[in-house]
């Protein structure tokens, strides 16, 4: 009778160690998570001045945790002729790869995201400021 009582008693610390351990994890990706909306929350676009940019191939990135984007932006005659994505690391934003061609037909990096993918757009347009230098 003693041994399953120590046996019942052993199960029961484990189960609870254990769920302590899940509720720390849970507690930390929560907190990775809020961390992550407040960096796309604060992630200010400026605008570039592209005909003070020399011609060439500029690389640039910008990581929040969930989503992270690297670019290769190539500028001409003041003019951004092709922007190309060298790595995009991201939840549920692959559609925001789109924004990509606005900002290339509008010559601007601030245009509109691409909805359903705001976060990833604004961590694309914000890899091809950083990589134009501002």
């Amino acid at each position: 009778m003693r041994e399953k009582f120590t046996k019942r008693r052993i199960i029961m610390c484990i189960a609870i160690f254990l769920f302590l351990i899940g509720l720390l994890c849970t507690a930390v990706y929560l907190k990775s998570v809020a961390d992550y909306q407040n960096a796309v929350k604060e992630t200010v676009i400026g605008s570039v001045d592209l005909s003070a940019i020399p011609d060439g191939v500029y690389v640039g990135e910008y990581d929040v945790n969930f989503i992270y984007a690297k670019v290769e932006v190539t500028v001409r005659n003041g003019e951004m002729t092709d922007i190309i994505i060298l790595e995009h690391k991201q939840e549920r934003g692959k559609a925001a790869e789109a924004v990509i061609s606005d900002m290339l037909a509008e010559q601007k990096i601030d245009v509109d995201a691409v909805s359903g993918a705001t976060n990833s757009s604004t961590v694309i347009k914000k890899a091809v400021e950083n990589a134009l230098g501002y």
